[in-house]
């Protein structure tokens, strides 16, 4: 077979071309520090590369929302933490205000106090987290929750709770409204509540009662009444009769699975409500108390008022510090859960680029051996054109 000088020469210089490629691909992956440059070096390496680095992209987001998510939990404990402590504190005054040795002009100082941390508690409820959103207001982020006017205190948000993505199938809520923390709170015992007639003439006070069989009770607004101060009857709703009996102080009074003790000398025609509980936000619960230390007590059935006023309102700080204790508990369970699943995140990250490191990163020392090997090809080919240059009749013609 023939072959043309054109051809010699097209043979050498495609052979310079190949060697020049292969030479050029080295120096790119090893300025690159990747051995698939382009998706046709390892058709099948580059899409588990795409594969991989999607993962590592996706768990880097929900890394970056676990951030998002401690730090609205984090602004949420605290303004938690906080709240237990200002109720707490009343409670403290509240039991020092029950004392008889207190003046009037003693129990308003009180009441000065407990109105200041109202203050100071609906702060709190209307606090931001670090991106300036209200912590407390559910969807409503922009919204300023809570407010007081003269007719008491409006909750201006809604009752969702926002959740963000922290891993492939898992979400984590990052607050909780201000409806469930501040609003929702069961008055009385968290079962029924009691309460006394402003309009009660002797000095019994009612006690906060408790559940003593709860498939019989039957939920509906009963009635204590004394008909004389030796005797009472209580009727529901209806006034269906459903006990009577003789009064003595701090005897259980019974019926329908509950039961309930007056104490003190009631007078004939006292009467005394013992009701569902119902939701009550902590903000009227103090402001009620306030508002009875605030009023002076010239007699002993001031006196027997006021102590009632001060039963209700431990019992329902007592409930409010319940819901409180338990919402944190809540966000710290959540804040657990978060720390953990950033931990899984960061295992799979690491492992994803362990992977991906394995198909695309370049192994140096390889490529530099290549290069060299390469670069004596690149050599000998240009060699080769050189000698072939010389094959030609001319140059053997004297």
């Amino acid at each position: 077979m023939r072959i043309s000088t054109s051809q010699i020469y097209q043979r050498a210089a495609d052979g310079i071309l190949d060697q020049q490629a292969l030479l050029s691909k080295t120096q790119i992956q090893m300025s690159t520090g990747k051995k698939v440059v382009t998706p046709s070096d390892n058709p099948a390496g580059s899409a588990q590369i795409v594969e991989l680095q999607h993962s590592v992209d996706l768990t880097n987001t929900y890394q970056k929302n676990i951030d998002t998510a401690q730090a609205a939990l984090g602004s949420e404990e605290n303004a938690l933490s906080s709240s237990t402590d200002i109720l707490q504190r009343v409670r403290e005054l509240t039991v020092q205000a029950n004392s008889g040795a207190l003046s009037d002009q003693d129990r308003q100082a009180i009441a000065q106090q407990i109105q200041q941390h109202i203050s100071s508690l609906l702060g709190l409820a209307n606090s931001r987290d670090g991106n300036g959103d209200y912590l407390f207001a559910g969807y409503s982020t922009n919204t300023l929750p809570f407010n007081q006017t003269a007719a008491g205190f409006n909750y201006a948000g809604d009752q969702g709770q926002r959740f963000i993505q922290i891993g492939a199938n898992r979400q984590v809520a990052v607050g909780d409204s201000g409806y469930d923390v501040f609003q929702a709170i069961k008055n009385g015992n968290g079962t029924f509540a009691t309460s006394y007639n402003n309009t009660n003439t002797g000095t019994g006070v009612i006690d906060a009662g408790q559940m003593t069989n709860l498939t019989s009770w039957v939920p509906d607004t009963y009635t204590l009444t004394f008909i004389t101060p030796t005797t009472y009857e209580v009727r529901d709703s209806s006034s269906a009769l459903i006990t009577s009996g003789t009064y003595q102080s701090d005897a259980a009074i019974a019926f329908n699975g509950i039961q309930v003790s007056v104490s003190g000398a009631p007078a004939a025609g006292d009467v005394f409500t013992i009701a569902p509980s119902s939701n009550q936000d902590m903000f009227t619960t103090l402001q009620n108390l306030a508002n009875a230390l605030n009023t002076s007590v010239t007699d002993s059935t001031a006196r027997a008022k006021l102590n009632n006023d001060i039963n209700q309102a431990l019992t329902n700080i007592d409930r409010a510090l319940d819901k409180v204790t338990n919402i944190r508990a809540g966000v710290g369970a959540r804040l657990n859960s978060v720390d953990n699943q950033k931990s899984a995140n960061g295992d799979l990250i690491n492992a994803s680029q362990i992977a991906l490191s394995a198909v695309q990163d370049l192994d140096y020392t390889e490529a530099a051996s290549r290069l060299n090997q390469q670069l004596l090809g690149l050599q000998a080919a240009q060699q080769t054109f050189v000698k072939l240059q010389n094959l030609s009749l001319f140059n053997f013609i004297q």
